[in-house]
């Protein structure tokens, strides 16, 4: 079979690590093609430009709706200082957007820094390149479990039938078919004399007034991300991590959650956004959420919570004097498929840490957790009969590691259990002192045609 050189070189470390949904089709309906490393053609494109300049990516692409999303996750590895880092990783992420054989935009990225002295440098190397286009961009101090100086999660949209605008550094909105998705954060806030709570309530407070330029509320949110320094440090008698829960649940008491609308079968029950919850370097607190508007007739909204676990807002008070309010995951379908946000997952059965002390049964009770909170028995626990995800169906998960010398360990569980999938390890403290990692994710899955669904 003979061999073809495509126009657009093609490096063969650019393919994606999987394709959810229809995103083997690019916007003409053709199987798009990915070179192999020694050529080998079966059909297949041969690689036309040498890998040597590119750093370690996986990505995932998901296709729906005519639109094709890539989830990216790189790390650079080519060595010397966080200037050729960073340019190794953007070059990276660039080779695999000019692949996708139809016009991408970067959205939003979560940059991990392997120090705070760093992020103003690394910033200003991301504005250089990106200008007026720069993605809603976080920069958290959780260094890289594999010791570099940065790694990135991105996600890119195809613009052929999307309408992205930047409207500022903290809001960017993506719209296509009938749906408008707001991404926004409430910025980075330092402590400077002010307590857990104090800065918990301004972080919300930031993020609801950046919604309102886009105008939106906060219960149109659907994820949340909180990124907490010092997360489990005592702050005169009490926890860090327990004052961002009782500045949370005072915040939301305010947001009609009871009656959201695109909400299915709750009987006036509060839903909650999914949500991360996770420490970083420093005593800072860093905030990003995720929010929906539409008005399509087919888009549901249904908030998981796990039969293996206890709902995080029904914990026992000495776990927090006012609860976690998040679901566990929620899972949002649109047309003939599912978006699940697996929120932030650890090694906790029932209420209970288990595995104390033990990262690899921590990591695996963690996966299985995961496992069962996005199968199709707890869907249809849940109203949804005709849906569900398997691990195979995640398109990226982040790695939280306590302990950076529990990562070989942590990562060979992940492996195992997961394949093959983009992935990023860093370190950072989680928000129980005896949990030493902590995974998130993101699934997509079709819709079961066969089967009826319940209402």
């Amino acid at each position: 079979m003979s061999e073809t050189v495509a126009e657009t070189p093609i490096c063969y470390r650019m393919t994606p690590d999987r394709e959810l949904l229809d995103g083997r089709c690019d916007a003409s309906g053709c199987s798009l093609r990915y070179a192999t490393p020694g050529g080998e053609s079966s059909g297949r494109i041969v690689h036309a430009v040498p890998p040597c300049v590119l750093g370690n990516q996986h990505h995932t692409t998901i296709g729906y709706d005519g639109v094709k999303r890539v989830a990216l996750m790189v790390t650079p590895e080519g060595g010397g200082d966080f200037r050729d880092q960073v340019w190794e990783a953007i070059t990276t992420m660039r080779t695999i957007l000019r692949q996708q054989n139809e016009p991408m935009v970067l959205t939003v990225q979560t940059v991990f820094v392997d120090s705070a002295a760093n992020v103003p440098k690394v910033r200003k190397l991301f504005e250089a390149y990106h200008g007026d286009h720069m993605p809603l961009t976080l920069f958290v101090v959780q260094p890289p479990c594999d010791g570099r100086v940065i790694a990135i999660e991105a996600w890119a949209i195809s613009t052929r039938t999307t309408k992205v605008e930047f409207l500022s550094p903290r809001l960017i909105t993506v719209e296509h078919d009938g749906l408008r998705w707001i991404y926004a954060s409430g910025g980075s806030l330092r402590l400077e004399g002010r307590s857990a709570y104090e800065q918990a309530v301004d972080a919300f407070e930031g993020m609801n007034a950046v919604l309102a330029e886009a105008g939106a509320t906060f219960d149109d949110v659907l994820r949340t991300w909180l990124y907490q320094g010092g997360i489990t440090e005592i702050e005169g008698d009490i926890e860090r991590y327990r004052e961002l829960n009782r500045a949370r649940t005072d915040f939301f008491a305010h947001v009609p959650f009871h009656s959201r609308k695109l909400a299915h079968g709750r009987n006036g029950h509060a839903i909650y956004p999914a949500s991360t919850g996770i420490g970083t370097l420093g005593q800072g607190l860093i905030t990003e959420c995720l929010a929906l508007q539409t008005k399509r007739d087919d888009v549901q909204m249904l908030p998981l919570e796990n039969p293996l676990q206890t709902p995080s807002f029904d914990y026992p008070e000495h776990y927090s004097p006012k609860t976690p309010k998040f679901a566990r995951a929620m899972a949002l379908r649109m047309g003939d498929h599912v978006t699940t946000w697996v929120s932030g997952t650890a090694s906790i059965v029932n209420s209970e840490t288990v595995h104390k002390g033990d990262i690899e049964k921590q990591t695996d009770q963690t996966l299985t957790n995961i496992e069962r909170l996005i199968d199709a028995d707890n869907f249809a626990r849940l109203g949804w009969s005709d849906a569900g995800a398997t691990l195979d169906d995640l398109a990226k998960v982040r790695v939280y590691v306590k302990h950076h010398d529990d990562y070989e360990k942590c990562r060979a569980v992940c492996e195992r259990r997961l394949g093959r999938i983009p992935a990023i390890y860093a370190q950072a403290d989680v928000c129980r002192p005896d949990l030493l990692v902590e995974i998130e994710g993101v699934a997509f899955s079709p819709i079961r045609k066969a089967e009826a669904r319940k209402e």
